[in-house]
């Protein structure tokens, strides 16, 4: 097939600079991608759950302090059962809480006795008004694909799992506002709303068991952020329960709603320590009738930089998504999950996707752009994917990089925010501070927001390759005028790093907040903020 410089973007995608289309490679992204999409609906804790034996966090940071509440006993068990009526809403068998207890990294793990599943906000204000009551601490619970510790006990707290309040409650099919319960899946949700023509406006690698409320709780970012902002925006309302059980219902359907403090805005990205979100109003955008994707191949990261530059300016409004990877990203995708490299071997990689309303129109800036990156030489290889199973395979490569990286054993995770011209500068610095004491540090991220997922692996976790990384990555990122959380919040992992990125008044005004709206401070301890004592 000829470079793209004067042909059209054919159906099903095309490589170009001069590159046969390579359908065997497309076939195996295929396989590798339908594979993924299977296993993200089921719990991602089951993933290598037999090959790990996982630590109790409470062993692995031993410093760490319980804090006072009470012991759960058999008569709590007992009284739960009576606000869970029915079969499966409460779970106390040891090989059913183990999932439940560990993060899917593997990284952290609680010693819960009990798992409450409500399907109502009325069951959820009941039990939290009983664990309140009784001092018993309280971890809420999505889908369980936290990477900071976040969703799982520290010691033995109470497990309240939102997944099987899965029910959606009605969509506006003229505003594309969606309310719906707090356990739905976000593949769910968007796989619904492709069917009455809007799109959800986040999508994250774990959407096929990350819970919406969950992505609320951390405030997640995702792939499609340059698109379409953050979940600030784009959450109208919300429904919480109070670490007291108060329903508070801010549930509003309106764009405009200037009567007070927007109550909404402090639950989002609060990691379930004021409250448990138990329902959500989005507004949803259109879905596009056509999206392209284009994975490109670059020299240097400064030339990643420049196509970032020249696509905004050149793709404008139909430009959503700009991700990159490194060629140790590559390796990982080739040598852990046994996936093709879609195209030759570069220093970076680059995936971009458009979207928009005329695929026509999208087509001719498409092109227009990729002839100007060649002639440019600011890119040298590439792919382009019309077809939906193909872009889909195209995206696999990136969504499946933090699966892959389990594979090397124990992965020391990073999720920052850098000036771009810093972006890439940290990955390189940790590579040299850390020689060959670790298998691989490796960059990838998106770009378009700014945020960089920094990933260390060892066979094993290590606290002297921990000691060698924080708090020096915390620092490095705080002189930078970096953020240490970009998008997977702080939960249990981070939270003593806050000042990083915080000020002293800023954090004292957070512990004042939640001291208001959690006497007890039974909701979630241990996690995002560090104590006021």
């Amino acid at each position: 097939m000829s470079a793209i410089s004067g042909t059209k973007l054919e159906h099903g995608g095309l490589f170009f600079s001069g590159v046969g289309i390579n359908m065997n490679i497309i076939m195996q992204l295929l396989l590798a991608r339908v594979t993924f999409r299977f296993s993200c609906q089921v719990r991602y804790f089951h993933i290598q759950q037999k090959k790990l034996a996982v630590e109790l966090t409470r062993i692995r940071y031993p410093n760490l302090k319980r804090g006072p509440y009470a012991n759960i006993c058999d008569a709590d068990i007992s009284n739960f059962g009576k606000l869970l009526p029915g079969k499966g809403r409460v779970i106390t068998d040891v090989t059913e809480l183990e999932g439940y207890n560990t993060d899917w990294l593997k990284t952290c793990r609680g010693s819960s006795q009990v798992v409450l599943r409500p399907k109502t906000t009325e069951e959820v204000s009941a039990l939290l008004c009983y664990c309140n009551d009784r001092r018993l601490a309280v971890v809420p619970q999505g889908g369980n694909t936290g990477l900071v510790g976040g969703s799982v006990p520290v010691f033995d707290e109470v497990i309240i799992s939102t997944e099987l309040m899965n029910n959606i409650i009605s969509l506006d099919e003229v505003s594309g506002i969606l309310v719906c319960q707090a356990g739905c899946i976000l593949a769910n949700l968007d796989s619904y709303l492709k069917d009455h023509n809007f799109t959800m406006p986040l999508d994250l690698g774990a959407k096929g068991s990350c819970h919406i409320g969950g992505n609320l709780a951390t405030n997640a970012g995702g792939v499609r952020l340059l698109r379409y902002g953050s979940l600030h925006g784009s959450i109208l309302g919300l429904e919480v329960v109070q670490a007291n059980g108060e329903v508070i219902d801010c549930l509003s359907t309106l764009r405009k709603d200037n009567t007070g403090y927007d109550l909404k805005q402090l639950f989002i990205g609060s990691e379930g320590t004021l409250g448990i979100i138990t329902k959500a109003a989005i507004l949803c955008p259109q879905k596009p009738n056509a999206v392209y994707v284009a994975f490109l191949g670059c020299d240097s990261f400064n030339r990643v930089l420049d196509v970032f530059q020249k696509s905004k300016h050149m793709l404008g409004e139909i430009l959503s998504a700009f991700e990159f990877m490194d060629s140790a990203s590559m390796d990982v995708i080739r040598n852990n999950l046994k996936m093709p490299n879609p195209i030759a071997d570069f220093p970076f990689y680059i995936l971009i996707e458009t979207s928009g309303s005329q695929g026509g129109h999208d087509e001719e800036k498409l092109n227009t752009f990729l002839e100007t990156m060649l002639s440019s030489q600011l890119v040298k290889d590439g792919t382009v994917a019309t077809d939906m199973s193909k872009i889909e395979a195209l995206w696999s490569v990136r969504e499946r990089m933090a699966e892959g990286l389990m594979h090397d054993g124990y992965c020391y995770k990073y999720d920052v925010s850098l000036p771009l011209m810093k972006f890439y500068n940290l990955v390189e610095d940790m590579r040299h501070h850390l020689g060959n004491r670790v298998t691989r540090v490796v960059g990838y991220g998106h770009v378009g927001d700014g945020n960089l997922h920094l990933n260390i692996t060892t066979p094993a976790y290590s606290h002297e390759i921990m000691d060698l990384i924080e708090p020096y990555v915390y620092d490095w990122v705080a002189h930078h005028h970096g953020s240490i959380s970009a998008e997977h919040g702080l939960g249990f992992k981070k939270k003593q790093f806050i000042y990083h990125s915080k000020t002293k008044s800023a954090v004292r005004l957070m512990q004042a907040i939640k001291k208001v709206m959690d006497p007890n401070g039974i909701l979630n301890p241990y996690k995002t903020i560090p104590d006021a004592s």
